[in-house]
């Protein structure tokens, strides 16, 4: 049992990673997934109707799937069409999520409606719509970083609510006309001029794409723009016509109709959107596996692993806890691969894929690492690091499509892979100097399982991490300033961000020194490098909370609780290392005072 216990696990766990990639079948009779693949143009690139979905539904309630009222379990497809063609029953759907209680008391609910409750429908939402707007009015003019956590959760609700309706307005009026009914009966269409007028004012996606023989692909229109074109001079556009009867076979429920209508489109699209089409299947294939999040779950379990061969069985589950991990960062690395593709950019172009590249970066040391020491605390200390920076990019991506165009002055692909890539490595590898620290303070105070042989591989660990992260956090700094020269005519600017990364090396240069010089010893350096964690926090996540300076394009302060209580939590381990080690659980190692 023991000697067949690591590939065993390893084998259970290939099989659930091969099923997350499997394409999903019909739901019902509806082919939804074909109809997610259709491209559309949003916020600055073509991205399938899926990316829509599961972005909007991520940014509204924080999670992909819909629940009805029934139990039933929506997907994202489905939801997306009931909200542009029926929006009476969109409306009933609980997608929005409110924590706050005082923004919650803004609405005219019941006890039964808000006990227990986290998520509501814009339906139960309408009384308190004008109260909404008015407390959002009030906190508008208020600086963001200075606005309270009500002002933030009203504004951020508010702009919820208007994303939603502006998404209705994308092939229909909010259910106030029957585009279909509109084509078939001739002098209709100048009838709805105004509600045309609407869709063209407010719709989020360009859906009808550019004609036979236009100069520019990416010409795309939204619906309603397409038809005044169509009242002022020339026949309709066919894209308009398809989503006309697509939304009277949805409405209808004619799933054959439907299927020949989403079968028929995708292929008068591929003679001139044959990379965009492949590109939009692809994407909802990458959308469909969350090779993330099945990543994450193989994290947790090889933590476990690791944690538990400290215990028992050292060999057999330090070894599964090494594969678990490895299949965990081969899945990141696909991910990663996959979105650069689809950006066709270096793999670190804003918060998100920054937090996904330090956890993909520090795994791989980790494995670098486990294979070399093979005590199960390079993997404990990476399958956390994977977890955690995995949750982060979760989190982060909770804004909205995390493959974003790029801003002109980052759009440099050289720039983006030396600079960008070199200092998130170095963030990277102080973590993970970090995080063997904690493992060697926690072991040695709360357990009898720090010996003096894993006290000192942990500091050889930590001690050559460090070492790596002065030279890679040093030369990306410098190539940050040749890059801000050319790009603002100086190499520096004491901006916020540029201190943070300046901080990072020279509390790097601090360890180093003090290790060299005599000045600390086991404990004093697993200390000084668990301080590191707070400055390396302060540089990624810090800076942006301000809100000033050149560098504040991934600027957020949703993570600002978040970040106290990761630095509280940083200082309570050094504080706890404080204690004499005469009371610790571990014997003291040689030379570990």
């Amino acid at each position: 049992m023991r000697k067949y216990f690591a590939w065993g696990t390893l084998l259970l766990a290939l099989a659930w990673a091969a099923s997350t990639l499997l394409p999903p079948g019909k739901a019902g009779s509806f082919d939804l997934p074909a109809f997610g693949r259709l491209p559309v143009l949003a916020d600055g690139r073509i991205k399938p109707l899926d990316t829509i979905a599961r972005t909007s539904l991520l940014m509204l309630q924080g999670r992909q799937r819909v629940i009805a009222g029934d139990g039933d379990v929506i997907s994202p497809e489905a939801w997306l069409l009931e909200v542009f063609y029926r929006p009476a029953v969109a409306d009933a759907y609980k997608i929005f999520r409110i924590d706050n209680p005082e923004v919650l008391s803004l609405f005219s609910l019941g006890a039964g409606d808000t006990a227990g409750q986290v998520r509501f429908s814009f339906a139960q939402l309408q009384s308190g719509m004008a109260e909404l707007d008015r407390q959002a009015q009030l906190a508008e003019p208020v600086d963001a970083a200075a606005r309270s956590v009500f002002q933030r959760a009203v504004v951020e609700l508010r702009e919820h609510l208007e994303y939603y309706s502006r998404l209705t307005y994308t092939l229909e009026t909010s259910g106030k006309m029957d585009l279909f009914a509109d084509l078939s009966t001739p002098g209709r269409l100048a009838a709805d001029r105004a509600a045309f007028e609407s869709m063209e004012t407010f719709s989020l996606l360009r859906i009808v794409p550019p004609p036979p023989g236009a100069a520019r692909l990416d010409d795309w229109q939204t619906l309603g723009h397409s038809l005044l074109g169509s009242l002022s001079a020339g026949p309709v556009d066919p894209s308009v016509r398809f989503y006309a009867a697509l939304g009277a076979a949805w409405r209808s429920g004619q799933p054959d109709a439907f299927n020949g209508l989403v079968t028929a489109y995708q292929a008068g699209l591929s003679p001139r959107f044959d990379a965009a089409l492949r590109r939009s299947n692809f994407e909802v294939r990458f959308n469909q596996a969350e090779p993330f999040y099945t990543s994450l779950v193989l994290y947790v379990a090889a933590f476990l692993l690791a944690v538990i061969s400290w215990l028992k069985w050292p060999v057999e589950l330090g070894r599964a806890a090494f594969r678990l991990m490895l299949l965990a960062f081969a899945l990141a690395t696909a991910g990663i691969l996959a979105r650069m593709w689809l950006e066709g950019r270096p793999p670190v172009t804003n918060l998100y894929s920054s937090a996904l590249f330090i956890g993909w970066g520090a795994v791989g040391l980790c494995l670098i690492l486990e294979r070399i020491n093979r005590n199960g605390v390079a993997s404990s200390a990476g399958s956390l690091i994977g977890f955690g920076t995995l949750v982060i990019a979760h989190n982060l991506s909770l804004s909205g499509d995390t493959l974003e165009m790029m801003r002109a002055v980052l759009d440099s692909n050289f720039w983006l892979s030396t600079h960008v890539v070199t200092v998130t490595t170095g963030y990277a590898s102080t973590f993970l100097a970090g995080f063997l620290a904690i493992i060697y303070l926690l072991r040695g105070v709360l357990t009898r399982t720090l010996d003096r042989s894993t006290a000192d591989s942990l500091a050889r660990m930590v001690y050559g991490i460090v070492c790596f992260a002065t030279l890679f956090s040093f030369v990306g700094t410098v190539l940050g300033g040749i890059w801000a020269d050319q790009s603002w005519g100086r190499f520096w600017g004491w901006d916020p961000k540029e201190n943070g990364a300046l901080l990072i090396v020279l509390w790097n240069s601090v360890i180093l020194h003090c290790r060299w010089g005599g000045l600390v010893r086991q404990r004093g350096l697993m200390c000084l490098a668990v301080f590191g964690n707070i400055v390396t926090a302060w540089s990624w996540f810090g800076t942006n909370m301000l809100g000033i300076g050149l560098h504040s394009y991934g600027f957020t302060n949703a993570a600002f609780e978040g970040l106290i209580a990761f630095v509280a939590l940083q200082l309570a381990i050094i504080g706890l290392a404080a204690i004499p080690r005469a009371k610790w659980r571990s014997p003291v190692p040689v030379g570990g005072a």
